[in-house]
């Protein structure tokens, strides 16, 4: 008995002309993803996109975990493929290759679908069929057509015919590639992972940039943004990332800035050395995790002299959420955890005792102005670290 993939595409089918370049893009990255489990081939057919082992050793079940990751796919199923396109084949599978689901379950109830009209059978006696026989096997089943336990699906396809329960959920979205490049303004806590992973799943293909302040930030912050962009890359695919040297820029900010400017004037640094980076990696926008009101630098005024440090487009996918949604979804992608790890970023580096939360845009460039900042800048960007990263 093979067992194999059925996948269903998520907003791909919305596509248009454009419909077959996103399914080439979600293909490649499913292959990425499966590269080091074996080998598979992988074709799309009918609205599905098919994953067959070539082998016999392949971990199905972490085949399974990975694909559930990548964006794209708004369901799958783990079907059995019958040996012949016949209903005695049918019938000489289900029970087999379902047994372990069905003894667990008390009702049931089976659906088909015969997308090849040449079947001898049609779908209501598919049903029939295969459900007098489920129920033969197993007599501690009942049939529930409404809210069963488990639903049985039978599909006749033009490649064959295929058994499996109930589908599992996909990470939908669209494939990360078909939204272009943008860069994600990247610290050690909860939000900035969780945007990253929220525009990876509109397509977009993620570059990170870090500011590290040591000695006022520590190796070990920097290794665990490192480990937060693992977990995002399992849902994004590889990013780079880029890691600027912040401790003289922060210094000056502290000696040469009035304190309570310190946070929005640091934001706008932060801003115009990201967009730098970013047109090198061809990005055409800037991603933070800011929220609207979270912090004394995210109220509309803060963050309006912030977006004027810069010419590109910034991403703010969080602006709307509470902690509260923002935490669960950090649960979700598992980078919680390690969000809350005691080990500081640059952003918390000389923090204001009493921030301004209504900047004036023309005294905030003022004062960024005459401390000069230019030379300290072109150092920074002279000195950046690379680290190439891929879960």
């Amino acid at each position: 008995m093979k067992e194999i993939l059925l996948l269903k595409d998520g907003e791909i089918v919305l596509k248009g002309q454009n419909r077959r370049q996103f399914e080439d893009i979600l293909k490649r990255n499913l292959r990425h993803a499966l590269e080091d489990l074996g080998r598979f081939e992988i074709t799309s057919a009918q609205s599905t996109i098919y994953i067959r082992p070539l082998s016999d050793d392949v971990d199905f079940d972490e085949a399974c975990d990975r694909v559930s990751r990548v964006f794209g796919i708004v369901s799958f199923s783990r079907a059995a493929m019958c040996e012949e396109k016949t209903m005695e084949s049918v019938l000489a599978t289900a029970p087999v290759y379902l047994e372990k689901i069905l003894r667990g379950a008390k009702t049931f109830k089976v659906e088909a679908k015969r997308s090849d009209k040449k079947f001898p059978l049609r779908s209501p006696d598919i049903c029939r069929e295969t459900g007098g026989l489920l129920l033969s096997k197993f007599p501690h089943l009942r049939v529930d057509v409404h809210n069963p336990d488990v639903t049985v699906y039978v599909e006749i396809r033009d490649f064959g015919a295929y058994i499996h329960a109930d589908p599992i959920r996909g990470a939908g979205g669209i494939p990360v590639g078909t939204g272009g490049r943008a860069a994600i303004l990247i610290s050690g806590g909860i939000d900035s992972p969780v945007a990253a992973y929220m525009m990876a799943k509109r397509g977009i293909k993620l570059t990170a940039i870090h500011f590290a302040s040591p000695p006022y930030t520590s190796r070990r912050a920097e290794e665990k943004v490192v480990r937060l962009l693992e977990k995002v890359s399992r849902y994004a695919g590889p990013i780079r990332m880029y890691t600027v040297p912040f401790t003289k820029l922060q210094e000056k900010l502290r000696d040469d800035c009035p304190e309570e400017l310190f946070t929005i004037i640091m934001r706008r640094l932060m801003m115009q050395i990201s967009e730098r980076i970013a047109k090198q990696r061809e990005c055409a926008a800037l991603i933070t995790g800011e929220s609207l009101g979270q912090v004394a630098s995210q109220t509309i005024g803060a963050l309006g002299c912030t977006d004027e440090a810069t010419s590109m487009v910034v991403f703010r996918p969080l602006i709307g959420m509470d902690k509260q949604e923002i935490i669960n979804i950090a649960y979700k992608i598992d980078t919680y955890e390690t969000s809350i790890e005691p080990y500081e970023d640059c952003c918390t580096v000389f923090t204001p005792r009493h921030p301004r939360t209504k900047p004036i845009l023309k005294f905030v460039k003022r004062a960024q102005e005459q401390a000069g900042f230019e030379p300290l800048v072109e150092e920074a960007l002279q000195n950046l670290k690379i680290t190439e990263i891929n879960a």
